[in-house]
């Protein structure tokens, strides 16, 4: 069975990777491609949550009463999906046809660039023969 893999980079833009998400799932059921149809998404988180961290994790150490840790807590975890949401998200889409749909894999390899919220994501396609090929089948099976 041939894997193909689509690299999609959205950037910040959160809105248009759920259009993207809701797409993929929309044509999984329709078109009953449960299989040979996956994505996961990849966040990138930025330099300012690991800031976030290391300032809040000093802070917490000194305060000695619990609800004062709590808050403390508290505060990380808001800065750091503020700062998840800020940064760059890559969606990873993996077509996975068996040999003699050749001609229903070429279609989804046409179709998904030109629809609407992947065009402008850059995409870029690497198929099983190419160069990169084991760099992102190894970053697709350690993504959830």
């Amino acid at each position: 069975m041939a894997q193909t893999y689509f690299l999609f980079d959205f950037g910040p833009d959160e809105e248009r990777v759920q259009q993207a998400r809701h797409k993929l799932e929309s044509w999984k059921q329709a078109f009953r491609l449960d299989k040979k149809l996956q994505y996961k998404l990849e966040r990138e988180q930025t330099s300012e949550s690991g800031d976030a961290e290391a300032e809040a994790e000093p802070a917490a150490k000194t305060e000695k009463s619990k609800a004062g840790k709590a808050k403390a807590k508290s505060k990380t975890k808001s800065k750091d999906s503020a700062a998840e949401n800020n940064g760059p998200v890559k969606l990873l889409v993996r077509l996975y046809f068996s040999g003699h749909e050749k001609l229903s894999e070429q279609r989804w390899i046409d179709r998904i660039p030109t629809e609407e919220p992947f065009k402008s994501a850059s995409p870029k396609l690497i198929r099983e023969n190419e160069a990169g090929f084991a760099d992102v089948l190894k970053q697709f099976d350690t993504l959830e």
